[in-house]
């Protein structure tokens, strides 16, 4: 598992975020979710010492050799400035948008991480992911995902033209559960939380203070075990839950 060591200076944060999902359900609330999304970004870049996003921030994304998907150039134009500004900026491949390549590294000095990682800080040690893929059960994503991540698999889809791989993955997108949902996902109690159950399992293993997610959809602060916590970022299309550490502990909040 990749290691990032991190000295916190005071006064400086750490922000997590995940599951913008922008793209859906429409373009007036998608843009609308964007312009939230950056005036959340422009209010703590005052404090920020980094900025990981979870996953999932377009609800599809794939990189052509010279070609990106369309839009969401106010949320790109704020990432690249806050870049350029010095603040480190770390996005992690969800399972919309895991077709992410080398635009967000060259074009606006983004770090692209695909698995879960271990933060370290003078005080705590923090397992940070997106979270698809983890836990037991859903065998049938669990090999889907192994399909769409082969190089075989990309090379393939690269040969459709834009224009109808754009139109085929945003018919495929219609299916998601966040396209479907008509309020947000309901806690069904922390024996059917799969990301519980694999921090559970890793904390029985190896200590960690803080296991930090995306992917399930509802902001969540539960106990792994003494002295653990499991923190859920939840998602943006029906809140603006947010998650910041400030060297002491990790708080949920929510922007508006």
């Amino acid at each position: 598992m990749h290691e990032q060591i991190i000295t916190l200076p005071p006064g400086k944060k750490i922000y997590f975020a995940s599951d913008f999902h922008l793209g859906v359900p429409d373009n007036r609330s998608s843009l609308e979710r964007e312009k939230c999304i950056v005036e959340w970004l422009e209010n703590i870049r005052i404090d920020a010492h980094s900025i990981y996003l979870l996953g999932d921030l377009f609800d599809f994304w794939f990189e052509y050799r010279s070609t990106v998907p369309k839009g969401f150039i106010r949320l790109l134009g704020k990432i690249a400035e806050l870049s350029d500004s010095g603040i480190p900026i770390f996005f992690f491949t969800g399972n919309h948008d895991m077709w992410m390549f080398d635009y967000f590294p060259k074009e606006l000095g983004v770090s692209i991480i695909r698995e879960p990682i271990l933060i370290k800080t003078d005080h705590h040690k923090m397992m940070v992911g997106h979270g698809d893929g983890l836990g037991p059960g859903d065998r049938q994503y669990k090999f889907l995902k192994r399909i769409f991540k082969s190089a075989f698999s990309q090379w393939l889809f690269a040969r459709i033209h834009p224009n109808l791989g754009t139109r085929i993955a945003h018919s495929w997108s219609k299916r998601s559960r966040i396209s479907n949902m008509k309020r947000e996902e309901k806690f069904m109690g922390e024996e059917n939380e799969f990301l519980l159950k694999y921090c559970k399992e890793v904390e029985r293993k190896t200590h960690h203070d803080f296991y930090v997610f995306g992917h399930r959809h509802l902001a969540l602060d539960l106990e792994v075990g003494a002295g653990s916590r499991y923190i859920n970022t939840g998602e943006w299309v029906h809140g603006t839950p947010y998650a910041v550490y400030d060297g002491a502990t990790i708080q949920l909040k929510n922007f508006k």
